[in-house]
């Protein structure tokens, strides 16, 4: 019989540098929401990838940053704890440096990882829009900085050389067992990843730091047989919880307009997600200062923090 391998691997690097996109490329689905702002991800999300002989789970992680929040120290203790629980670590950057040298965020990072046995593969992201001289310049002063397994420029956007980092992930994975179905892509549940792509919306419409203090709590999700639809309706009912009344007024928008462009957004996205049709109802509630609140932190599912 032929040997089965898998592991879980880790996705870290600093806020905005591709690590969702990378995921959900190689998944070939959108489990993790993408957008242009930084710290978009705020909880693990694991992905499954499973191919003729082998199973890796994927595990992105928030965007390592100083936190000034209990919600950012919550994100970057999300990020690092990982780091020598899993099979393998990819570190995403992107190909720029600082006055000739390694940013001072990534090389914060770097000092994390001086302490991790786990081998650490180097993804140097966004080589679709890099020189070529300035991408050897990113290769020779991380290659300096840290002894990495293999170091692999790719494009998460494009595809160009994914193949390459998952032949390299390949190469040490142990044999093991199939953690999960060969058809499951997520460990999410789909009430997590709808709130989440509804989150993608606020953070997509909405500017400067409105999007950073909003959570979503999905209140109702119910499946109901409709007259002549199969599949099923979904009823789904959210609550978008802001840190000020002014934030409430501007996530409403005139006339309720912003808020019917996030919900009819979120609801596209939703309903190419679950197969489904969906009814989508969203509300908006001010819960002030929520991100420096223990209780609420765990009521929105931010509850690791220890």
């Amino acid at each position: 019989m032929k040997n089965f391998y898998s592991g879980f691997v880790s996705l870290i690097g600093r806020p905005n540098v591709g690590k969702s996109t990378l995921m959900n490329h190689l998944i070939g689905e959108k489990i993790s929401i993408v957008t242009a702002k930084p710290q978009t991800t705020r909880n693990q999300i694991r992905t499954i990838l499973t191919g003729e002989d082998y199973q890796i789970v994927f595990i992105d992680t928030p965007g390592v940053h100083i936190p000034k929040t209990k919600l950012g120290t919550f994100m970057v203790k999300s990020a690092l704890n990982t780091l020598n629980e899993v099979d393998a670590v990819i570190y995403m950057v992107e190909p720029k440096l600082h006055k000739g040298g390694i940013p001072e965020g990534d090389k914060a990072i770097l000092d994390k990882l001086g302490s991790v046995k786990t081998p650490v593969f180097l993804a140097i992201n966004k080589t679709d829009i890099t020189a070529k001289p300035e991408l050897l310049n990113v290769i020779s002063a991380y290659s300096q900085a840290y002894s990495f397994r293999e170091i692999v420029p790719l494009s998460a956007l494009t595809g160009d050389n994914t193949a390459a980092l998952l032949t390299a992930l390949r190469g040490v994975l142990e044999v093991g067992p199939m953690y999960f179905p060969e058809d499951q892509i997520t460990d999410q549940p789909e009430r997590q990843i709808t709130a989440e792509i509804i989150r993608e919306k606020v953070l997509t419409f909405l500017q400067e730091e409105i999007p950073h203090g909003v959570a979503v709590e999905i209140m109702k999700f119910k499946e109901r047989a409709a007259k002549g639809k199969t599949p099923p309706l979904v009823t789904i009912e959210a609550t978008l919880y802001c840190e000020r009344d002014s934030h409430k007024a501007i996530i409403i928008g005139k006339q309720g307009a912003m808020l019917k462009k996030i919900g009819q957004t979120a609801r596209r996205d939703i309903e190419a997600l679950l197969g489904s049709p969906v009814f989508l109802e969203l509300w908006v509630k001010v819960k002030k200062n929520w991100r420096d609140s223990d209780f609420l932190l765990k009521n929105f599912g931010y509850n690791e923090l220890n």
